[in-house]
């Protein structure tokens, strides 16, 4: 079911109603409507691949519980890994098998051999990439004390499947999330009403910008080798604000329709196109990814710390890992790579942890320096981008290379230009929010009635114009 679909829109206030008008005096109850729902909410694209999560919910949470009863440290080992490998080996599975098979076939061919590949037929369930990790962090947290293990089977089902964030997150911690379930919500209506303005802006992202750069993006990414490099650099351009719009915007939906029922969410996008370096737009993009990998992945690998040898060898690691949570493609590696290359210069000259305040904080513009940052960062980011987009890496390289042409000079071929005045619309809104939770947050903004109202209704106005096809979320293929 997509957020941006009319069935979603029958779907919530459906729930909504029977979660504060029916089920709200036995909390138990609430949290069983809300696993019903979540799984009806998942069941839509396929309701095969339920069993999948409800039999994840059943090993943690039976592993949780284990976990709590033994002090015999191989045995906690044990368990961990028994979460570790189920939870891993779906995902490998499911993702990575055919990358796997055809990356040894291509192995062998090095050196003179032909070998036919072993490839499944097999669907990638939506959103394992997100709620295997959610499950993860709930066990891992368990086998280091830093949770209790709940003994509320309704809750931590609850917690695995809770519909808003559950195919493309944010990636929820065990620690921030579960305990939510164990409380007994009251409706809040400035909480509902910051919602729903984040919802809004959420679908304006995804419909306005996203999905009609994306229409672009296709057309230019599809026809690459016919166009000059000034229409391939748009192209890139218009992806990166394409991709910005359409994950970011689903954030903005599930956080702003968690908060409906009474639940926050992390955060996971802090307007990452304002970063004045790619240390801080890793800060901001898909914070909840970014901060997992980070504390599961990179710091028990000694993080920072250590010899120089060893701080490359970790950045290389997370960043390539996060890469192939990514996707099964050798382009999604070297997007990660590219990345960690970007990022290390900052590491060894300790620069990484420069600019961790707003850019131009208290001012309207940023300094020239700032401008020039921002203006680096983010071509650095959009050239990474062409990877990520890209098929495959010939596909990548030679589009590189093609921008990288005398035709980068050429004027620009088939550009829908009635996109722009949205897109500057959209950056300048950004930017004047950017000290906010999200663009429409009006905590601390004196604004009258009338012209708040304005602003909704234009909004939805941009919405119902720019509309065409619903597109499913980039982020529901990782």
């Amino acid at each position: 079911m997509l957020f941006n679909s009319i069935e979603f829109a029958i779907f919530l206030p459906i729930v909504f109603l029977l979660y504060w008008f029916a089920t709200n005096k036995n909390l138990k109850v609430q949290n069983a409507l809300i696993v019903l729902a979540s799984y009806t909410f998942y069941g839509w694209w396929d309701y095969r691949f339920l069993s999948l999560i409800i039999f994840s919910s059943i090993v943690d949470y039976t592993i949780g519980l284990l976990l709590k009863k033994t002090s015999v440290q191989p045995k906690r080992k044990l368990l961990l890994l028994t979460s570790i490998i189920v939870n891993i080996g779906f995902l490998g599975f499911f993702k990575y098998f055919n990358f796997f098979a055809e990356s040894f076939a291509d192995a062998f061919t090095l050196f003179g051999r032909h070998v036919e590949p072993t490839r499944l037929n097999i669907i990638l369930p939506v959103g394992i990439s997100f709620y295997t990790f959610q499950t993860l962090s709930y066990t891992i947290d368990v086998y280091k004390k830093k949770l209790e293990p709940t003994k509320d089977v309704m809750a931590f089902f609850a917690f695995v499947s809770f519909f808003p964030q559950l195919v493309a997150g944010p990636i929820e911690r065990a620690t921030n999330l579960l305990p939510q379930f164990y409380k007994k919500r009251k409706f809040d209506f400035g909480q509902a009403t910051d919602g729903m303005r984040q919802i809004l802006w959420g679908l304006f992202k995804k419909i306005v910008i996203a999905d009609n750069a994306a229409t672009i993006v296709n057309e230019i990414f599809s026809n690459y080798d016919t166009l000059p490099g000034s229409t391939l650099i748009l192209g890139a351009v218009f992806f990166a604000f394409q991709i910005y719009g359409d994950f970011s915007g689903y954030s903005d939906i599930a956080i702003g329709t968690a908060r409906l029922f009474g639940f926050n969410l992390m955060r996971n996008f802090a307007f990452p196109y304002f970063s004045r370096d790619i240390a801080e737009f890793w800060r901001r993009w898909h914070i909840s990814l970014s901060t997992w990998f980070r504390d599961y992945v990179y710091i028990p690998l000694g993080g920072s710390k250590g010899s120089i040898g060893m701080k490359i060898r970790n950045t290389f690691i997370i960043f390539i890992v996060s890469g192939f949570w990514h996707g099964a493609n050798w382009t999604f590696i070297v997007w990660g790579g590219l990345n960690a290359l970007y990022f290390l210069p900052l590491l060894l000259a300790k620069r990484n942890r420069k600019n961790t305040d707003n850019p131009a904080e208290g001012r309207i513009l940023p300094t020239f320096r700032e401008f020039i940052g921002i203006l680096s960062t983010f071509g650095l980011t959009v050239l990474a981008w062409i990877f990520f987009r890209a098929e495959s890496l010939v596909h990548a390289l030679d589009y590189i290379n093609r921008i990288f042409s005398a035709s980068f000079f050429e004027a620009p071929k088939s550009i829908q230009w009635d996109l722009v005045p949205a897109l500057v619309v959209f950056i300048i809104v950004e930017w004047a929010q950017r000290g906010k939770q999200h663009a429409l947050e009006l905590t601390g903004v004196k604004i009258s009635k009338p012209f708040r109202w304005a602003i909704y209704y234009a909004i939805i106005i941009a919405i119902i114009y720019f509309r065409g096809e619903p597109q499913e979320f980039i982020y529901f293929q990782f």
